[in-house]
């Protein structure tokens, strides 16, 4: 089939790969949707909260409950995410993991709390077994109810003070990186707090690797991520199994990327990176998955800002392919 998207695409009344990046996109929804003329149906976008354990040592600038403080906002409309949402008309979906707070009386979100946040990664691991596994089956879940709702592709995003921590562990152990470059400033922390962050991340994982392997990647994700985080990875091996486009965030949704990959490779092939983030490393990590992505603006909000700032352009490349006239029709000479 890839013979024939491409037979298509260079016959369009253009010069060869002279839109670039938008045939390298409508390229590959072709292939995920197994068809000649893309489509973009229904997007959703998921908001995952909830809070980390790790939280405790210090290792943000910004308080736990600044967590659920922008959950609610979110409810009211009045977070970034929500602005671009209603830009590009996504379906919002926002979503209690396992924030530290009760909702309750808060309409608007989705009650899937595991727990009020996670374990201290310094001294246990993050989250249980059965923890991990009802994080995954959430996920799943969150993207069959939207794909019932004829939803083709779905951005994820996050909202979950210290997220930065495990996204960096992931990162160095997966990737066999250095820990240092894999930490940065996170929500703004200053020099001192980030060498602070960094010896609490250095003792978590010597902790770790005691009786741990960096190639254990399920228990590897169970020890350090969040269950936001690992409802990510859920949503997006499901997503791909059902034959959808997976828009990704930041510095922490490529973390959970990453992790997904290592678990299923071939969930790559479903991905669409909108940014490349201000988060220290994280052009590293969009490397180690050989990742291109869209926009380069300077972002680091998180909930999934990045990628939804980049649907423009995935909605030029399904037009270009569907819209475009190829040489014959418009009766134009071929001309390379």
């Amino acid at each position: 089939m890839l013979a024939t998207i491409r037979d298509k695409i260079d016959n369009l009344n253009k010069p060869r790969h002279s839109l670039g990046r938008l045939e390298n996109l409508a390229e590959q929804l072709c292939l995920i949707q197994q068809t000649l003329s893309p489509t973009l149906s229904h997007p959703s976008h998921l908001l995952l909260g909830a809070d980390h354990g790790i939280e405790r040592e210090g290792v943000s600038v910004s308080p736990r409950e600044v967590t659920w403080q922008q959950m609610v906002n979110f409810t009211r409309g009045g977070g970034g995410v929500n602005m671009l949402c209603r830009q590009h008309h996504f379906n919002l979906h926002i979503v209690d993991m396992g924030v530290d707070h009760d909702f309750d009386g808060v309409s608007g979100i989705l009650d899937r709390k595991i727990a009020y946040g996670t374990a201290d990664f310094l001294y246990e691991p993050a989250m249980t077994e059965e923890q991990m596994a009802r994080a995954i089956d959430t996920g799943a879940e969150l993207v069959d109810s939207c794909h019932q709702t004829g939803c083709n592709i779905l951005c994820i995003g996050e909202m979950g003070i210290g997220n930065t921590s495990p996204s960096s562990i992931w990162m160095s152990e997966m990737g066999r990186l250095p820990l240092d470059e894999c930490i940065g400033a996170g929500s703004g922390l200053n020099d001192a707090g980030i060498a602070h962050k960094r010896e609490v991340l250095h003792a978590a994982v010597n902790r770790y690797r005691e009786n741990h392997s960096s190639e254990d990647i399920e228990t590897l994700i169970r020890y350090f991520g969040g269950f936001e985080m690992v409802a990510a990875i859920g949503a997006m091996l499901r997503a791909a199994e059902l034959h959808m486009a997976v828009m990704v965030d930041g510095f922490i949704m490529s973390a959970c990327m990453l992790a997904a990959s290592h678990l299923y490779p071939s969930v790559l092939d479903y991905a669409i990176f909108g940014h490349c983030g201000d988060e220290s490393g994280h052009r590293k990590m969009l490397d180690l998955m050989g990742a291109q992505p869209l926009l380069n603006l300077g972002l680091r909000l998180g909930e999934g800002t990045g990628a939804l700032c980049a649907y423009p352009i995935i909605e030029s490349s399904v037009r270009m392919i569907n819209e475009m006239n190829d040489f014959d029709h418009a009766n134009i000479t071929k001309y390379f």
